[in-house]
């Protein structure tokens, strides 16, 4: 990996800035810097910034301006020292790991050589944070899945996977928001909004956030009937 990153025009109205490549805690928070210097200062003709694990969209008014532009002024911001990176928001996100929730809980324990009971508190003990949205709306990639409870992603999908379910993959874990297949790990069930039908902010978390789960019972009030469907 070298310091400076590598720019990507994407059509005519994009430039990619890339950091490196992969999951990666120092390059997602490279990322979230640039993202949080962009949008306190916005670029000339700027649109959008869009973070992902290592790089990070800037979409531009291509009528105004050019990629040689935008790079440059980006170029120029990084050359005056690297940003801090910013702490994001800290949210308190449900889980409920009773059966019939969590299908795969058994198989995650099974193959990490734990018991279930081992996985949960591992899986409460993670320190998460929100590195990207992507794949289907509100679906936000969090990193920080403990080592311990790491497995790579099944070799096949499963259909019809509840909103709301818990999955793990690797080191992401992801609060799922429609019903959809999904070949992550399944091991519980949220109650916790992650859609918020407000059009000015349609998702709960932004990038950078950080999420700490919180276990609940089947039968706690929380868990709301339309979150109990299997």
């Amino acid at each position: 990996m070298t310091d400076a990153p590598r720019f990507r025009p994407v059509a005519e109205h994009g430039l990619l800035v890339e950091f490196g490549e992969g999951v990666d805690t120092a390059l997602h928070d490279r990322v979230m810097a640039l993202d949080a210097v962009l949008n306190a200062a916005p670029l000339p003709a700027m649109i959008e910034t869009v973070p992902g694990n290592a790089c990070l969209l800037v979409r531009f008014d291509c009528l105004a301006t050019d990629h040689g532009s935008v790079e440059a002024a980006i170029r120029q911001r990084l050359g005056t020292g690297r940003p801090q990176v910013p702490e994001g928001r800290l949210h308190d996100v449900t889980v409920c790991y009773d059966a019939p929730f969590s299908p795969d809980l058994a198989s995650v324990a099974a193959m990490t050589g734990q018991s279930p009971e081992a996985v949960i508190a591992a899986h409460l003990g993670g320190a998460y944070q929100v590195s990207l949205y992507g794949f289907a709306p509100g679906y936000a990639y969090l990193t920080g899945v403990p080592d311990s409870i790491r497995l790579p992603r099944k070799s096949a999908a499963i259909r019809d996977i509840p909103a709301g379910s818990v999955l793990i993959a690797g080191s992401q874990c992801i609060v799922s928001t429609l019903k959809m297949p999904t070949g992550w790990w399944i091991i519980g069930r949220s109650a916790t909004r992650i859609l918020t039908a407000d059009a000015a902010r349609p998702f709960l978390f932004d990038p950078g956030d950080r999420v700490r789960f919180r276990r609940i019972r089947q039968d706690d009030p929380e868990m709301a009937p339309e979150m109990t469907d299997v």
